[in-house]
């Protein structure tokens, strides 16, 4: 994947404001997550991808974890996931979404999906 595409320099403060106003739900998986916590992964949060920012992304595993409130099930917010997930997987990054609810009440469950989802390491 082209480097161009990481963190653009014109979405900047927009990632910078991000990253200072996590929802409760971003920050709660956020705590669990950073300093390569989960299977020793680095994950990066608010991270820029193309146009988008996504909520959590793991280089090494090419995944993007997204965590969905309620304007993600309307008509229209179904409809941008859908081209924005089309996209991510046009860059060959695997996107795993977690509603908001799910992962404040079963945080343990929406890790363990995260960490099954780890690619096997080679020469293991």
């Amino acid at each position: 994947m082209a480097d161009q595409v990481h963190n653009l320099i014109y979405q900047k403060s927009i990632r910078r404001t991000l990253r200072n106003h996590l929802t409760p739900a971003e920050a709660l998986l956020w705590r669990a997550l950073q300093r390569s916590q989960l299977g020793g992964r680095k994950f990066r949060r608010q991270h820029g991808i193309g146009a988008y920012v996504v909520d959590f992304y793991c280089p090494a595993e090419k995944l993007v974890i997204e965590l969905d409130g309620a304007g993600h099930f309307t008509t229209s917010g179904e409809a941008t996931d859908v081209v924005r997930t089309e996209y991510l997987a046009r860059l060959g990054l695997r996107v795993m979404r977690f509603e908001n609810k799910l992962v404040l009440k079963q945080l343990d469950s929406v890790l363990a999906a995260i960490e099954a989802a780890f690619l096997p390491e080679s020469g293991s």
